[in-house]
């Protein structure tokens, strides 16, 4: 009897563990990713929703080109982690422990969005880890930019490149200009309180510092896996 539910115990976590995220990812490959945890819990929180996705052909490049300079300079370099990065990240935080600094690049930042919950612990970065596995073999660079640009939270209740657009300069996500593009960038790391259309000092600063390095990211061919 105890053999028995042995093998059960090991075919439930076959079958969650390893093939039920593997054809989730598979899916998500062709179809759109529907809500997300966090998508719903900021429902819950009173935020709305909104959130309209459309392809990548029908994002601006300097979107791309915008996100890849500010979130992860070398996304078309990696197959999902940046141990670089990780390392500095790293440094950074054992010697300023008050000021925390993440080294995630943008296919762990889909994985976390798109398939897990948004506090932070060590399942989940396990989990997220064993995800970006996935999706960088499964989707490959461009699909993961596709779902990324689609999902991150841009605003209360706003999700996607094409809601943030049409929000904050009444455009389309294709439509955006190189420093709306950057405006947009810049407020990734705190969506709720930064705002693009009516941006501070300081988020004036760094989306100047952001179109800056989306030169760069244009002239290096650092996006060329995608664009």
């Amino acid at each position: 009897m105890l053999g028995g539910l042995i093998r059960w115990t090991l075919t439930l976590l076959l079958v969650f563990g390893l093939i039920g995220p593997i054809a989730v990812v598979a899916a998500y490959r062709v179809v759109p990713p529907p809500m997300t945890w966090l998508m719903v819990e900021r429902m819950f929180q009173g935020h709305g929703f909104d959130r309209r996705w459309v392809p990548l052909d029908r994002i601006s490049p300097q979107l791309v080109r915008s996100v890849i300079g500010a979130e992860d300079a070398r996304f078309c370099e990696h197959h999902g982690f940046d141990w670089l990065a990780i390392q500095k990240a790293m440094n950074h935080n054992e010697q300023r422990p008050g000021r925390i600094r993440g080294g995630s690049t943008i296919s762990q930042q889909t994985a976390k969005n798109v398939f897990l919950w948004p506090h932070r612990d060590w399942a989940r970065k396990g989990l997220e880890t064993w995800f970006t596995v996935l999706i960088e073999t499964i989707w490959g660079k461009p699909r993961i930019m596709e779902v990324y640009l689609n999902s991150i939270e841009w605003g209360p209740g706003v999700y996607g490149a094409e809601a943030a657009a049409q929000h904050n300069f009444h455009l389309g996500a294709d439509q955006l200009s190189p420093a709306q593009a950057a405006r947009l960038a810049a407020i990734i790391p705190k969506p709720l309180a930064w705002k693009a259309a009516r941006p501070g000092p300081y988020i004036q600063r760094r989306g100047g510092h952001i179109a800056a390095a989306a030169g760069t990211v244009r002239r290096d061919g650092l996006a060329d896996c995608v664009l």
